[in-house]
């Protein structure tokens, strides 16, 4: 099948890729323009440039794609099919109309679950067990359209955002080819999307803070859902600190074989946010409900180290407060 591809990220690389290997004809790749990076402000290219330059590929970086000299350049290509894998832009009417086997979007979630921006942080941050891939026929709505094929995976109670975000990226690209095959010999039926849908938006400053009023596997989710990116943090002493590994404390399986003191006997004592022991190389800290073991942290400007290594450094004290 003539195809183009649009994609922008890392997790569209994989996609691409495959596509490549497939035999399907890619006749252009559009990826989002160059961007500034790193101290020295120079333009960098985005992952799907580096991989589509590896592979040959046609490369198109417009700063808008409904400019109408992009949409003639896209019905010059003439593609059967346009693959979107986390372009970034909104792709007008015009350009969905355009090829014969429609736009089809590579959706890292279950649909309708999690239509938007952000589906595998908030996938993880909402403590699901199971998430996935979808593929669909990309309409005017915001992951609205019909639905084509579905593969699942499952998140563990251990599973980060970093995790789950490379494994949806391999099942994409191996789903993403089924699916054009399956098309290609008229075997998909499209299928709209029906039941209970919610909405995963863009992360935003608010959605990183720990509250500790929460619960503790509240707050270990969040945790692991903004892990590796942006990261959730904390404040101790006035100081922002990233929290990067955490798990929620049951007793007395964590202290079975130790001498330590058992910790659920002081917890209504202590109030949220507050450190009750070191245990091992980690904290023990009182939540709204329940203890949360924090594991590992990154002070801002330092590396990550261990929650013990951190409170030792500052000559903290048990007793004392997380913000």
């Amino acid at each position: 099948m003539r195809v183009v591809f649009m994609g922008t990220p890392d997790f569209a690389v994989p996609t691409l890729k495959a596509l490549a290997e497939s035999g399907h004809d890619i006749v252009g790749v559009f990826t989002q323009p160059d961007r500034p990076a790193g101290r020295g402000k120079n333009l960098k290219p985005s992952p799907v440039k580096v991989a589509a330059e590896e592979l040959g590929l046609s490369i198109y970086q417009p700063i808008s794609i409904k400019n109408q000299d992009w949409i003639q350049q896209l019905k010059d290509l003439a593609p059967e099919s346009i693959i979107v894998v986390a372009y970034g832009q909104i792709l007008p009417k015009e350009i969905l109309k355009l090829p014969k086997h429609g736009c089809i979007n590579v959706h890292a979630s279950l649909l309708p679950a999690y239509r938007g921006a952000a589906p595998i942080h908030w996938a993880v941050m909402k403590g699901e067990t199971v998430t996935g891939v979808t593929t669909m026929l990309m309409d005017e709505g915001l992951d609205t359209g019909d639905m084509l094929l579905k593969r699942e995976t499952i998140i563990t109670p251990e599973s980060t955002t970093g995790e789950i975000h490379d494994e949806l990226a391999t099942i994409g690209a191996e789903l993403l080819v089924d699916t054009l095959n399956l098309i290609e010999v008229g075997r998909v039926i499209p299928t709209p999307q029906t039941g209970e849908s919610n909405y995963a938006p863009l992360l935003k400053r608010e959605h990183e803070g720990l509250d500790w009023s929460r619960r503790a596997v509240d707050l270990h989710d969040q945790i692991r859902g903004l892990n590796p990116w942006p990261g959730a943090f904390a404040m101790f002493r006035g100081e922002n600190l990233k929290v990067w590994q955490s798990l929620p404390f049951f007793p007395p399986d964590e202290v079975v074989g130790t001498e330590i003191e058992h910790p659920e006997s002081k917890a209504a004592v202590y109030r949220p946010g507050q450190i009750i022991q070191v245990l091992g190389d980690s904290l023990l800290v009182q939540t709204g409900e329940g203890i949360l073991r924090v594991i590992e942290v990154q002070p801002a400007g330092k590396r990550s180290m261990p929650a013990r290594d951190f409170l030792n450094g500052r000559h903290g004290q048990v007793g004392e407060v997380f913000e």
